[in-house]
């Protein structure tokens, strides 16, 4: 089998299921596991420049979007050449990946033609649903339950940890610093099952522009920056300018020193099997006395991808 994969969480749920073998290409924004770096891209976006500033992005995808410009280029000669049989996509996020409307017709036109799986879940449980539907697709429905059996363990793991605590912090995950936008979809189940309260996102809806007032308003405990696409020293060059604002600095959770930066490429933005390390990530930050030195370890996030404030 010969396996196209548009989606970073895509790669990485092939990958889970032990079917990293039958990549033959993958989007420019593959980078996990590093194997798959050495893979043929069948995908580009012009946004992907580091000097742009996150305001600038942000204008930029707005601009193109309501001009009706795709985001995205698939080259179709590649695509030819690597004759699929599947490609993976999705239809939930316009900004984020290719949309499943021009996947389908490009894919309708190449030799098979390949059949297109559309990947668009919008929770948790949506999440390892789809680990499902691609073992499925792929043939490989027994090693699809056992890897969802093995995240269902970690996420019961996580819950059980912070069951105690006697306190839930009002937390704040961001999604993107210029402009200020919310979490969403499953990142506040996250924040609930790591035994917090999510207090600006809602579950399974989309992450949203808020202004820095609303921040100020909901006086979150504890802050979460993880920026869609960017590392958290990206991040962090927003933050160190953000940070200045009057209504900002008298945050609680900047006050008390309770922010992480997390690396939001890798993590939380992803609908694959990391979104249960974030989860582990978030359980340990809100609530650190309610993990063993055993299960923290188990845990581990590498110190590149999270920094705190």
């Amino acid at each position: 089998m010969r396996i196209v994969s548009l989606l970073p969480s895509a790669t990485e749920i092939v990958h889970a299921l032990g079917l990293g073998y039958q990549l033959v290409g993958v989007s420019h924004d593959c980078d996990f596991p590093p194997q798959v770096r050495n893979l043929p891209r069948v995908s580009a976006c012009a946004i992907a420049d580091p000097a742009r500033s996150s305001a600038e992005v942000d204008r930029w995808v707005r601009e193109r979007l309501a001009a009706g410009v795709p985001l995205y280029e698939l080259d179709a000669a590649v695509l030819r050449a690597l004759r699929p049989d599947w490609i993976l996509t999705q239809d939930l996020c316009a900004v984020c990946a290719p949309d499943y409307g021009s996947v389908a017709a490009l894919a309708a036109a190449l030799p098979g033609p390949p059949r297109v799986l559309n990947l668009e879940a919008s929770t948790l449980e949506g999440v390892l649903g789809t680990v499902t539907a691609v073992a499925a697709a792929l043939g490989v429905a027994e090693r699809g339950a056992e890897v969802v059996a093995g995240l269902r363990a970690r996420i019961a793991a996580v819950a059980r940890a912070v069951v105690q605590a006697p306190h839930r912090p009002r937390t704040a995950v961001l999604e993107w610093l210029d402009p200020l936008f919310c979490s969403g979809h499953w990142t506040p189940e996250l924040v609930t099952l790591a035994g917090g309260e999510e207090v600006l996102g809602h579950p399974g809806a989309p992450s949203i522009v808020k202004q820095w007032d609303e921040l100020a308003g909901a006086r979150p405990e504890a802050l979460v920056i993880a920026c869609c696409g960017q590392s958290a020293e990206r991040a962090s060059q927003d933050w160190e300018r953000i940070r200045q604002r009057p209504e900002v600095r008298d945050l609680p959770a900047v006050r008390a020193r309770r922010v992480q930066l997390v690396d939001g490429n890798a993590y939380f933005n992803r609908p694959g099997p990391r979104l249960v390390d974030s989860l582990e990530l978030l359980g340990r930050f809100l609530h650190p006395g309610y993990f063993s030195r055993r299960e923290a370890h188990g845990m581990a996030v590498g110190a590149d991808h999270v920094r705190s404030d």
